[in-house]
């Protein structure tokens, strides 16, 4: 795992299509803006746990 320290407002970079940038910094959540092509899917890892769950469940009813 990468570990990188960034500043509200810093940005990082992911290939050359993708910029994560720190938007804010309030206790211990931080605000954080991806900037994707549409054909890059951007999901919170809960969300994308769902997802997954759902599709499996679909896969097995057939």
């Amino acid at each position: 795992m990468l570990i990188l320290t960034r500043r509200v407002g810093e940005s990082l970079m992911i290939g050359d299509d993708v910029t994560i940038t720190v938007l804010g910094v309030k206790g211990n959540q931080v605000r954080i803006g991806v900037n994707a092509p549409k054909e890059v899917a951007v999901h919170r890892e809960e969300i994308l746990n769902r997802i997954e769950e759902a599709a499996a469940g679909e896969a097995e009813e057939e």
